[in-house]
C-alpha cells in the first residue's frame, strides 16, 4: 500500500513529486535541499548551515511518517564540491549514532536544483 507523506514542517514540493512515499514499512524520501519551510527561502550562509537545514527538513519528513533518523537504512548525498565533504560530514554525523549509521553514498554532481550545494535523500524502515 502506497501512502503519500506530507508535512508543513518541511518545504513544500517545488515540482511534481511528494516529500516522501511510505510503502508498507519502508519510507522513501525525496531529496531535500536547504529551503526554510516557513519562508521557502534558501539557507546558504555556509555549507554547515545548509547541511543542517537539509537534515532538519529530512527530520520533519521522517517525523511525519512516525520515524526518526534511527529508522534510516540508506542515505544518498549529492554535493557540488567534494572539498565540502568534511564540513558536510561533521553536521551529518550529529544526526546518527556511528555504531548504527545507515549505508550511504556521496556523489559530486555538476548542478543541483536552485544551484544549492547539497541535496540528501534517505530510505527508512519501521
Amino acid at each position: 500500500m502506497k501512502k503519500i507523506i506530507y508535512t508543513e514542517q518541511a518545504p513544500a514540493p517545488i515540482g511534481p513529486y511528494s516529500q516522501a512515499v511510505l510503502v508498507n514499512d519502508t519510507l522513501y524520501t525525496s531529496g531535500q535541499i536547504a529551503l526554510d519551510p516557513k519562508t521557502m527561502e534558501l539557507v546558504l550562509d555556509s555549507i554547515a548551515t545548509e547541511t543542517k537545514q537539509v537534515m532538519e527538513n529530512l527530520k520533519a519528513v521522517l517525523a511525519a511518517a512516525g520515524m526518526t533518523f534511527d529508522n534510516v537504512v540508506k542515505a544518498t548525498i549529492f554535493i557540488m564540491d567534494m572539498n565540502d565533504f568534511s564540513n558536510i560530514n561533521a553536521v551529518y554525523s550529529t544526526y546518527f549514532d556511528e555504531a548504527t549509521a545507515p549505508a550511504r553514498e556521496t556523489v559530486q554532481v555538476a548542478c543541483l536544483p536552485k544551484n544549492v550545494n547539497i541535496e540528501i535523500s534517505v530510505v527508512a524502515v519501521k
